[in-house]
């Protein structure tokens, strides 16, 4: 795939990350103070780090006293949110920095730094090692109960029963502890219940019992609350994910608009939340190769960016996003495509609205794209094979029309037999209109398909495979 324009969609995924990252202030004020002693410590450093969304990233380093004692502190109080120590070899865990001061102790021991350890100052963390506690001995029992009978009976009988004795753990810990955040990220991954009747008893169907299970997908996923986050993936990145790339997939854009608007709007009174929510989002729709998602993207970047709605992001970045989403409005799936005038290998004008047939295939294309070499020549045959069954007829674009380019462009031509007379063959160096500001032509090949009779955008983003798959529904 070749880049033929300034703008880069890597530019803004890399301004994502950075946003997100914490801002370090200096200071005499130290505003979190955490020891770590751990019994019989050789390591001679641990590394404190903290979860943020799917990613990790270290944020404090701490030197072994000589005793296995750590002291890690700072002049700014740390986000809240599931953070960790690690000797980056062997050894990790994770602790909880929520609603309490961040001066406490953590003690363990060098064999076991999770089971072994204990809480001074942290009603918080007290709790969240003893449910881990409480946890591991299921585990171990399960285990034991697997090596020691039949598979069949683990199977069916043993392990379900352990589960639910999990699942039973975890709702008591969530019942008796429903402000601390271990209860929360625990809800957080339950799965919400969705009725099988309507309240006077009738059945609901399963389209009813889907759109029920989309709208309230969320309600156990604390969204406005500003820890969420900085959890493991599982807890908040990837529900959010599989909603989007699970749930979402194959629903019209009129449909996906509003769910997306109400999940982030949801987080709004938790900003970093609501802003990850609004760049991400945009950023996946940005990048998704599913033709009519551009309308996502457009009604994304018009929504949150060109409202003023987006902060920490420079100026010129969010002019970008929203001049990239303007053009793209132009030329959504069911839009009238812009007319263009260019001129033919014989230098004979062509008109991309008065083109023969019922279909017109628009080209954008270089011989010098590695994309293209391969790409273009499979679509020809796509389009030999339909042309005289579907009357397409095709609108091929030079994108680089220079000295050097035409004469590999016409070689190309002609070694590929490209010479079908309805396939029109057009330089790009003069046209009626700058074509590349019109198309947003970024990158090489880009493939729209489009219907003569109200020149609308049938269909973009295509290759051989799809346009092959389409032609033959449209032959059905």
């Amino acid at each position: 795939m070749k880049r033929t324009h300034a703008i880069s969609n890597s530019r803004f995924s890399i301004l994502l990350m950075l946003l997100m990252l914490p801002m370090v202030s200096f200071g005499a004020k130290k505003d979190y103070k955490i020891t770590f002693v751990v019994d019989g410590c050789k390591d001679s450093v641990v590394y404190m780090g903290f979860y943020l969304a799917q990613n990790r990233y270290y944020c404090d380093t701490a030197y072994n006293n000589g005793k296995g004692k750590f002291v890690f502190e700072g002049n700014k109080e740390l986000k809240p949110g599931l953070y960790y120590l690690t000797n980056n070899v062997d050894r990790y865990v994770e602790f909880v920095v929520y609603h309490e001061k961040q001066r406490f102790t953590l003690h363990t021991s060098q064999d076991n730094w999770k089971l072994g350890m204990t809480v001074k100052d942290s009603k918080e963390n007290e709790v969240f090692f003893n449910f881990h506690r409480a946890e591991e001995t299921f585990y171990q029992a399960m285990d034991e109960a697997h090596r020691t009978v039949d598979s069949a009976e683990f199977v069916t009988v043993l392990r379900p029963r352990y589960i639910q004795q999990l699942d039973s753990l975890r709702m008591s810990y969530i019942n008796k502890y429903p402000d601390y955040m271990i209860s929360k990220m625990m809800l957080a991954t339950k799965e919400v219940t969705v009725p099988k009747e309507h309240p006077d008893g009738t059945a609901l169907s399963d389209r009813e019992r889907f759109d029920l299970f989309m709208q309230h997908y969320f309600d156990n996923v604390p969204l406005d609350d500003p820890f969420i986050i900085r959890t493991p993936k599982e807890v908040f990145y990837q529900r959010v994910m599989d909603y989007v790339d699970r749930y979402m997939k194959g629903m019209p854009p009129d449909m996906i608009c509003p769910l997306l608007d109400s999940l982030i709007d949801r987080a709004e009174p938790a900003p970093e939340v609501y802003r990850w929510l609004m760049l991400n989002l945009t950023e996946h729709f940005l990048q998704s190769r599913i033709m009519v998602y551009d309308e996502v993207y457009v009604h994304l970047v018009q929504r949150y960016f060109a409202t003023g709605k987006v902060e920490g992001l420079a100026p010129s970045v969010i002019d970008e996003q929203i001049e990239r989403a303007n053009k793209w409005e132009r030329i959504l799936v069911g839009k009238v495509a812009p007319e263009l005038v260019l001129f033919d290998t014989t230098h004979r004008a062509a008109s991309l609205h008065h083109m023969p047939g019922d279909y017109t295939l628009l080209l954008f294309w270089s011989p010098t794209c590695g994309h293209c070499r391969e790409i273009i020549p499979a679509v020809y045959e796509v389009y030999k094979q339909y042309t005289e069954s579907l009357k397409v007829s095709a609108f091929a674009i030079l994108t680089e029309p220079d000295e050097h380019t035409v004469g590999k462009w016409k070689s190309f031509l002609k070694e590929h037999g490209m010479t079908d007379p309805r396939w029109v063959n057009l330089n790009g160096g003069e046209a009626n209109v700058d074509w590349r500001e019109v198309y947003d032509i970024t990158t090489t090949p880009q493939i729209f398909l489009i219907d003569n009779a109200n020149h609308k955008i049938l269909a973009k983003k295509l290759n051989a495979e799809l346009l092959e798959t389409i032609f033959k529904t449209m032959k059905k």
